[in-house]
């Protein structure tokens, strides 16, 4: 069967084209043999699930262990009623997995399943399902999200931790190890249980080991999969660079590679009239990414709109700059790496530069709607040879804040000057050209804007004034970064946090680099 790119549900070897999971697999599987309980608590289409899929395989080729795999995604709601319904649709789920596997370990939980009347019950089914077996047990349960809402989730776990810290009494014999799936950690699971009158301050997980396998991947993890598709496929393309471009943009998150290599195999290889990949399809495939709606878009989307101070926090790194210190133990900083949205890189920073430029065009949107529509006319800024007049546009954003400096909407202005521009200039790209954040780090807090239109490239540079010298140490920073992208000419928007402004416009020389400047 011809193999494909997989973005949805577990990958299959045989079925999908994989990156390399060798080294995370042997890390994992070594956490088991050490008979610990952990958690596998990663964001979204992370390869959870197919971890513990690739686990389970290679326990079951082991002559040590047994593995019972779970999965809690879809329980229905009526067996987190109370303890003993809980407890009776785990035996009765895990009966139903050992029918297949292990028909006589099947038949002894049937006839204990009527002395399952709670948590209890269930604990002394688990020590005598230890004992028949004739390996180590080990227990998997997917996607445990949602059943932590529900106090007997809690408890069930609760009970398994105290057999854990007895686990060498006989009385108490348990799972030697526990792999649970999920997007939210123990603090998560923790805090749930603060509420009302059964408040606990304890974990019922507290047992758990950290779960530090690294489960992104590298590009020498990536290319093993581009290696096998262009055998297969028969498709010419340098993969070491190529691997190194999709790492570039995704930072190794799963989803993410795996999308676009679908991008470029699904649709970019049919319009080439060569088999062949290059790097420039990389780009291709990222912007037409970009473009589309998919859950995992939405799910990003979804976090920033309904937690206010999340979006203001993400909002700061990546329109305004801000560095921000990455404090794991800080709930916002937690809440967004939980959910893929934060990375640490010396400081608080946004995932992968898919998700930061997905986030800057929707809040770019978000403005626009506002503060984009009166300058939707492309054709009053272009030039000869389908070239933008950069320039002019500038003058029309300034002549623009001058009209609403005394408006009682100066305050929001003031404070998102940036996000106002970004979002008055695309409505002038209309559709032809495209907007591209290159975050720099320095005392002036920049942002510069890459924008192609048709075949051209212009850099623009924001940032707040912070005085002659400082500008003059940003015209130099600025001529470096025109050099790195081949150009001469460069443009700098300067926004200025004061009553009086001086509403400025010059050409600048940066030695053989020309600089046009506007403050407003």
């Amino acid at each position: 069967m011809k193999k494909e790119f997989n973005i949805t549900g577990v990958c299959f070897p045989h079925l999908h084209y994989m990156m390399d999971t060798r080294a995370k697999m042997a890390a994992i599987t070594d956490m088991v043999e050490r008979g610990q309980y952990f958690i596998i608590n990663r964001p979204r289409q992370y390869g959870k699930t197919t971890a513990l899929q690739f686990l389970q395989n290679d326990l079951e080729k082991s002559n040590n262990y047994f593995p019972i795999r779970l999965s809690f995604q879809g329980i229905d709601s009526k067996w987190y009623e109370s303890d003993e319904a809980f407890a009776s649709m785990f035996v009765d789920e895990v009966m139903k997995m050992l029918k297949f596997t292990a028909p006589d370990l099947a038949s002894f939980l049937a006839e204990l399943l009527p002395r399952v009347e709670d948590m209890n019950g269930l604990s002394e089914v688990i020590t005598q399902l230890v004992h028949k077996a004739d390996k180590k047990l080990v227990l998997l349960i997917d996607e445990v999200d949602a059943s932590s809402n529900f106090l007997p989730f809690l408890s069930f776990l609760g009970m398994l931790r105290t057999k854990y810290l007895e686990r060498f009494s006989p009385i108490h014999a348990t799972f030697h190890s526990i792999v649970l799936t999920g997007v939210h950690d123990i603090k998560s699971l923790k805090s749930k249980m603060r509420s009302g009158d059964q408040a606990q301050y304890n974990s019922p997980w507290n047992i758990a080991a950290d779960f530090e396998v690294e489960m992104s991947f590298n590009p020498a993890e990536i290319a093993p999969m581009l290696e096998e598709y262009r055998l297969a496929e028969q498709v010419e393309m340098e993969v070491a660079p190529i691997a190194e471009r999709l790492y570039y943009f995704t930072s190794g998150y799963p989803f993410l590679v795996s999308k676009l290599c679908k991008i470029m195999a699904e649709k970019l290889l049919p319009l080439k009239t060569e088999r062949c990949w290059v790097l420039e399809d990389v780009d291709r495939a990222v912007n037409l990414l970009l473009k589309e709606n998919n859950t995992n878009f939405d799910s990003l989307i979804k976090n920033l709109e309904n937690n206010p101070a999340l979006y203001d926090l993400v909002y700061r790194v990546i329109i305004d700059g801000d560095v921000i210190s990455f404090n794991p133990d800080e709930p916002l900083t937690n809440f967004g790496r939980m959910y893929g949205i934060f990375k640490e890189n010396g400081r608080l920073a946004i995932h992968n530069r898919i998700y930061e430029q997905r986030l800057y065009n929707y809040m770019t949107v978000k403005t626009e709607i506002t503060y984009g529509r009166d300058y939707n006319f492309s054709e009053h800024f272009k030039i000869a040879d389908n070239g933008l007049d950069i320039a002019a546009v500038l003058l029309k954003f300034q002549q623009f804040m001058q009209s609403e400096h005394d408006k009682k909407d100066q305050d929001f202005l003031e404070r998102n000057a940036r996000l106002v521009f970004l979002s008055f200039l695309n409505p002038i790209l209309n559709g032809k050209g495209h907007t591209f954040k290159e975050p720099q780090i320095s005392e002036e807090k920049r942002l510069d804007v890459v924008v192609t239109y048709f075949q051209h490239k212009y850099i623009i540079e924001l940032k707040r004034w912070y005085g002659e010298k400082a500008h003059q140490a940003g015209l130099t920073q600025l001529s470096d970064y025109l050099d790195r992208q081949h150009l001469k000419t460069g443009f700098l928007l300067i926004f200025e946090h004061k009553k009086e402004k001086s509403w400025r416009q010059e050409w600048m020389r940066v030695g053989d680099k020309e600089v046009f400047g506007v403050w407003v």
